[in-house]
């Protein structure tokens, strides 16, 4: 009991920096979607091609994520926390001073390790804290994140309409990641529990460059059709190889044997399936909102402050419901939790594809689903981080977020795919149809989730 008073006010005077952090990561992911449209504009690129400013942010990640989960195990979750930060602050610079489409993709890529921030400060406040206060932590964490996007959208949005300009508008957010950075010096705890061993390069290799022939080749599928699928097949045949790799390495980047399981792999697949409908419906509604009537026949002209106050009520009860996450989760568990979550959301994205002619019907389906979105955030990380070894928490929950960005990443491509493959006749614009089967695949998508969720056999 002595031990735990003498840890505990550490770590709890210290939650309030990291989740300085991820308001600063959630305000960044928050401010890029509602800009979209505006920044295609100043840098002349076009609705399909602007997924993938997304995509490429989330393939960094997919990347980066096991990497410095795996590294903050074996040297320390504070010090990867401050080498992520500063990738990040890089990127944010870039990303508001980049000219063109390639130096922007290069921030974006930078910008990889945001996700990364999230699964370090998981690792040290589990290493530092006992169960209970450790949940209570972790759901303070994932609400700030959801806050931050919500105000990323909102006040970036406004400034923009101030500004004019979309990049020097993201100047603002870059400005904040730099700050984060001395700040990370400042009182943040070390992690105690570290794990022997050694990063996996071959592996970090292999899947940087499978993930790339893999969204490549998606990206092709509508302008290449030939050339789309050879490179698809060779990234499919690059995951085989190198999940063939990480099973026969005695210390993995990936543990792969911690997704095998009803107890867990259940979970993970949620995980998955998030990351397709959460990160893969940000730039569609974009560019629906922004989309002009006279010209495509849906839509509502939107500009960026417009965009992001439509988002905003399901932005708000994604916070509430991420602040009570615990609450519900302890009543009903986790398990339970999940299907319902996955359910509404699912609910939702066919009210989206029967009615969106309207803003307001859209805003009545973006509620629920904005709530159950929230539910969810809390939920998954508490639930995975506990399956895993004190020392090897980092990597799990690294894991988590992995495979949470990794469908992010899929769904970028496929999406681009869709928007650029059905379009309007004697144009490159996408037809309405298009944002219809993203938004059915995403319902499809989540009901899946939902069954996995159900079936998963995990102790309450």
């Amino acid at each position: 009991m002595t031990a735990v008073a003498e840890k505990t006010p550490k770590v709890a005077a210290v939650v309030g920096l990291l989740v300085l952090f991820e308001l600063t990561s959630g305000f960044i992911q928050g401010s890029i979607s509602p800009l979209l449209p505006a920044l295609g504009t100043e840098l002349g690129i076009s609705d399909a091609h602007l997924n993938w400013v997304t995509a490429v942010q989330l393939l960094a990640s997919a990347v980066s994520v096991p990497a410095f989960g795996r590294l903050g195990d074996l040297h320390g979750h504070r010090r990867m926390l401050r080498i992520a930060l500063a990738g990040v602050a890089a990127g944010s610079l870039l990303v508001a001073l980049a000219p063109n489409l390639p130096l922007l993709l290069a921030g974006r890529l930078l910008q990889g390790p945001l996700a990364a921030l999230l699964p370090l400060e998981i690792a040290l406040v589990r290493d530092r804290l006992p169960t209970e206060l450790a949940r209570k932590a972790i759901a303070r964490l994932v609400g700030a994140l959801t806050l931050g996007a919500l105000l990323g959208g909102v006040l970036v949005a406004g400034l923009h309409e101030v500004i004019g300009s979309a990049q020097a508008t993201l100047l603002v957010p870059a400005v904040l990641a730099i700050l984060c950075v001395p700040v990370s010096f400042v009182a943040v705890p070390e992690s105690r529990n570290l794990a022997a061993g050694r990063l996996d390069l071959p592996g970090v290799v292999l899947l940087s460059v499978a993930m790339v022939a893999l969204l490549g080749g998606i990206s092709l599928l509508s302008t290449a059709a030939g050339a789309g699928a050879a490179l698809a097949v060779a990234g499919l045949v690059l995951f085989t190889g190198w999940a063939v790799l990480e099973l026969r390495t005695a210390e993995p980047l990936v543990d792969l044997r911690a997704l095998t399981g009803r107890h867990v792999a259940p979970f993970f697949g949620c995980s998955f399936v998030f990351g397709i409908v959460y990160f893969g419906s940000q730039a569609p509604d974009s560019t629906f909102l922004a989309a002009s009537p006279a010209e495509t026949g849906y839509g509502f002209g939107l500009t960026a402050l417009q965009i992001s106050l439509v988002a905003l009520p399901a932005v708000i009860f994604a916070v509430i419901g991420s602040s009570c996450t615990a609450l519900i989760a302890a009543r009903f568990g986790y398990r339970h939790t999940l299907v319902a979550a996955f359910l509404v959301i699912a609910a939702g994205f066919v009210g989206t594809a029967l009615f969106h002619a309207q803003v307001w019907q859209l805003l009545v389906v973006k509620v629920p689903i904005g709530l159950a979105v929230g539910v969810a955030l809390g939920a998954m990380p508490t639930v995975i981080a506990e399956t895993a070894d004190p020392s090897r928490t980092g990597i799990t929950t690294a894991l988590y977020n992995n495979v949470k960005t990794l469908g992010g990443a899929v769904a970028g491509g496929v999406v681009a795919a869709i928007l650029a493959g059905v379009v309007l006749d004697g144009a490159d614009t996408p037809a309405e149809s298009a944002y219809v089967i993203v938004w059915l695949m995403c319902a499809a998508l989540c009901t899946l989730a939902a069954l996995a969720a159900k079936f998963a056999r995990r102790a309450e």
